[in-house]
């Protein structure tokens, strides 16, 4: 038993398992992604154009205004949030390939269901609410529609890809050691756990008690888990911490990044692809990038008063973004050029990657081992609040821009 208690880890051949949990990390945020960028397709702005009423059906009509930036990022956080909150008290009841496998499924089937309403006609009121449900539960071709349905079809091949990925993870041989080492330590009674620690002779009146067999047991620690309450008060600060780093975020992105527009309208090929480039392709780099930095360096430390300093110091992006050159904005532009909204994009989204990171890192290292599953799920919970709490604040600040 000591053996196998002292037994080394395989090696991870090929870095199989590093990368079957990288694709289980894209596929946690394929929802958001997809149905993020697909707010700039001609498609969604046709499908919620109200028509006007012909014979022959040609296109035409109205735009209405249905702030879908603001619902999408609002609807896909809410379940998050509420689902975040059950899984930090339900973890333990609920096995972890169920809670993983049930999700993709249900992810796959609601996108197969997004794929297929391209294809269906509707109302602007009736496709905005059943694509509203939909992300509620998930979470230039000349067609257009074959565009949106070969866009759409992406994310379930890849979805699809990833659960069967995450069902492939229990046969590589480094997972299953440290599956299988985990489910072992969970077994574990609490007579176990005494009885591995050392024995303390008890003395009195300077008699050695050993002969009598008298002993007590005194683990390092606790063998029981602390209570959600309890994990909560040591890791409150990293939990608000990385609340507000979300809310900024969402707040602004994408309501008011998409918005912001190039300076050389002039040029048509730039013009284009500029929402593309500058925004989504620099917030996802440099998030990218902040999100790694953390194993290179990790300052502040948890206990600097300058780490809730710093990520206060992001609230200064709202302004800083809002005074970009937005659409048909009602502020005074002063950050027009395109240098300085890419300039601004890129300390935003690498604060954001950088920060967020930290919060999560610091959280587990301020609990016991045994609370560290806690704290990760309470950890989850509030950054989910985060992002719900920017993405309900995004409806004023789209309405003041």
């Amino acid at each position: 038993m000591g053996n196998e208690k002292h037994q080394s880890p395989p090696a991870d051949r090929g870095q199989a398992v590093a990368l079957v949990i990288f694709v289980l990390g894209l596929g946690t945020l394929l929802p958001w992604s997809f149905f993020m960028t697909a707010s700039q397709l001609k498609y969604f702005n046709e499908r919620l154009t109200l028509p006007n009423v012909s014979c022959n059906g040609t296109p035409g009509g109205t735009a209405k205004d249905y702030n879908y930036d603001s619902w999408m990022a609002l609807l896909s956080q809410l379940p998050l949030l509420l689902f975040t909150l059950l899984n930090s008290f339900l973890y333990q009841w609920v096995r972890e390939p169920l809670r993983v496998a049930f999700s993709l499924i249900g992810i796959l089937l609601l996108f197969s269901l997004t794929a297929a309403l391209v294809q269906v006609p509707m109302q602007p009121d009736t496709f905005f609410s059943v694509t509203m449900a939909t992300i509620w539960f998930i979470n230039s071709n000349a067609d257009k529609s074959s565009a949106a349905l070969g866009y759409f079809i992406t994310p379930c091949v890849a979805t699809l890809a990833t659960l069967l990925c995450y069902l492939f993870l229990p046969h590589l041989e480094f997972a299953r050691f440290y599956l299988n080492r985990s489910q072992s330590e969970k077994g574990k009674t609490t007579q176990e756990l005494m009885s591995s620690t050392d024995k303390i002779v008890l003395n009195n009146n300077g008699k050695d008690l050993e002969a009598d067999g008298k002993f007590i047991s005194t683990p390092e620690e606790n063998p029981e888990r602390s209570s959600v309450l309890n994990v909560f008060k040591k890791i409150w600060l990293m939990a608000a911490c990385v609340t507000c780093v979300f809310a900024v975020t969402l707040s602004v992105f994408p309501v008011i990044a998409v918005r912001v527009q190039t300076v050389y309208t002039d040029n048509a090929a730039w013009k284009k692809v500029f929402t593309c480039v500058c925004c989504f392709v620099v917030f996802n780099a440099m998030d990218l990038a902040g999100r790694s930095a953390p194993s290179v360096v990790q300052w502040p430390s948890k206990e600097s008063v300058l780490f809730p300093a710093a990520v206060l110091s992001r609230l200064v992006f709202i302004p800083l973004l809002m005074l970009c050159n937005v659409h048909n904005s009602r502020l005074t532009v002063l950050f027009s050029h395109d240098c300085a909204f890419v300039t601004i994009m890129a300390l935003f989204s690498f604060s954001n990657g950088y920060l967020a990171s930290l919060c999560m890192a610091y959280a587990p290292q301020l609990v016991r081992c045994k609370d560290c599953e806690t704290a990760g799920s309470l950890m989850s919970f509030f950054l989910v609040l985060g992002l719900a709490l920017g993405a309900s604040f995004s409806f004023l600040l789209g309405k003041l821009v």
